[in-house]
């Protein structure tokens, strides 16, 4: 009777660690839009068509994923030739960013968010281009 008892409570403790490994939070998303924006002396009217962005334009500027403080990369995402991504992550708290910003000479502000388990959250992020660098 003991011996059969112990089996039974070794069974249980393997399926019941089992499922303890499986409990881990499931994960969520966070999708938005690029928009490249780039200034020019003369703004188009209504009645002049708006040139759109080259959808291979959206590949130059990778976006990246940081950790919250910035100390390790994530994820690298590429947005489709309209300029959307989406990225499942786990949950936790992030930092939307262009690859290379600086280098590049693309204003874009940092896009702090935080991901839940089985939810989406939106993040779109807005770029500057062809302006001048400035030199020391």
């Amino acid at each position: 009777m003991f011996l059969k008892n112990l089996i039974v409570g070794c069974i249980f403790l393997v399926l019941a660690s089992g499922t303890r490994s499986s409990d881990a939070l499931p994960s969520g998303a966070m999708e938005g839009h690029l928009k490249i924006v780039s200034p020019r002396a003369v703004e188009p009217s209504d009645e002049m068509p708006r040139s759109a962005v080259a959808p291979e334009t959206y590949a130059k500027y990778p976006l990246i994923i940081s950790s919250q403080d910035g100390e390790k990369q994530i994820a690298r995402i590429i947005p489709d030739e309209s300029g959307h991504y989406r990225v499942a992550l786990p949950p936790g708290a992030y930092v939307l960013d262009v690859q290379d910003r600086v280098a590049k000479g693309v204003r874009a502000k940092p896009q702090p968010f935080t991901v839940v388990s089985n939810q989406t959250v939106s993040v779109d992020m807005n770029i500057l281009i062809g302006l001048a660098k400035i030199r020391p």
